[in-house]
């Protein structure tokens, strides 16, 4: 269980205190979220078959650059016409860079830290009676009894029902990422990727308040009452280059990042790496792919957003 809960809780970097029952805490708003506003020049509909590419260029080098969901089914199918001709060739392949670790084998710390965020509980003992209804009737349409939660900690019951949810509606992060590596290194064409090692960072997790961890529960508690409905159609919409229809996913988990403790400064390492990544890649004559998810590529202070400032050229999926 902790093996499987530490992604969630490395990437948040931080948690939230064990909490005292409570009310539902008021909804994250745009200010939580760094990518909430986008540069609306660059949310343009693909004109050539699949999903939508944007392109980085110097004299000599052009750099693909592939915007994927951040939420998206298993096995999704799309057109790869486009990919599989610009993969020919290209110099690298860099996927998204959203994975993270923490070595809790070599930490008593770490483990320490994550066994205390699965102590205590049921949870649902702390929940006001009518957040507890809704939560039994989640919990169990997706399989699961009270112990599985247990935990006196906010986020990390929202965390574990998250995984459960999307393990229930097979959805994942890591599509299309996972088919590209496998496509590029059959091609064997270099593939880059970045992962973050946030397992030092787990020992501050008593130090973020309870409140944003249970902001963070009841935004995936609502996520699962309402199904996957929201995700499927904005992967149809993606797949079919319709980016504003793609930028429509749900994005819960990804706000409850950026809220706790830490999250900014996350989110603001990872654009800042694949700015640079980009960059590097237009230093090799050439041509590259670059796989980013939607909303940080075309956020204000997103990549795309942050290479502009620097004077990069940058062109849309209109101008194909």
């Amino acid at each position: 269980m902790l093996k499987r809960l530490l992604p969630f809780a490395a990437a948040l970097g931080l948690a939230a205190l064990p909490a005292a029952a409570q009310a539902p805490a008021p909804a994250l708003g745009p200010a939580d979220d760094p990518d909430a506003t986008l540069v609306e020049e660059l949310v343009v509909r693909g004109r050539l078959p699949g999903p939508a590419w944007w392109r980085v260029e110097d004299a000599d080098t052009t750099v693909y650059v592939l915007g994927v969901p951040s939420l998206a089914p298993k096995r999704m199918q799309w057109d790869r016409s486009i990919f599989e001709r610009r993969l020919q060739g290209a110099n690298v392949v860099v996927l998204p860079f959203v994975n993270v670790r923490a070595k809790v084998t070599g930490s008593i710390g770490t483990a320490f830290n994550l066994m205390r965020l699965k102590s205590g509980g049921p949870y649902e003992d702390r929940l006001d009676a009518g957040t507890r209804a809704r939560f039994v009737a989640v919990r169990t349409r997706l399989g699961q009894d009270a112990r599985h939660y247990g935990t006196n900690n906010p986020l990390a019951a929202g965390v574990q029902l998250a995984i459960d949810y999307r393990d229930k509606n097979e959805l994942t992060n890591m599509d299309p990422a996972k088919l590209v590596r496998y496509l590029a290194q059959q091609r064997r064409v270099k593939v880059v990727e970045k992962s973050y090692d946030l397992g030092g960072q787990l020992g501050g997790i008593a130090r973020t308040p309870a409140n944003v961890g249970r902001l963070c529960f009841d935004e995936v508690l609502s996520q699962a009452e309402a199904g996957p409905g929201v995700t499927l159609a904005a992967a149809r919409a993606w797949a079919e280059g319709d980016v504003a229809g793609a930028l429509a996913n749900e994005r819960t988990y990804e706000r409850c990042l950026a809220a706790v403790a830490g999250g900014r400064t996350y989110d603001e390492r990872t654009k800042a790496d694949t700015a640079a990544a980009i960059t590097n890649a237009l230093r090799q004559p050439g041509h590259a792919i670059v796989l980013v998810q939607l909303r940080p590529l075309l956020a204000q202070g997103g990549v795309l957003d942050r290479l502009r400032s620097q004077g990069v050229t940058v062109k849309t999926p209109g101008e194909e």
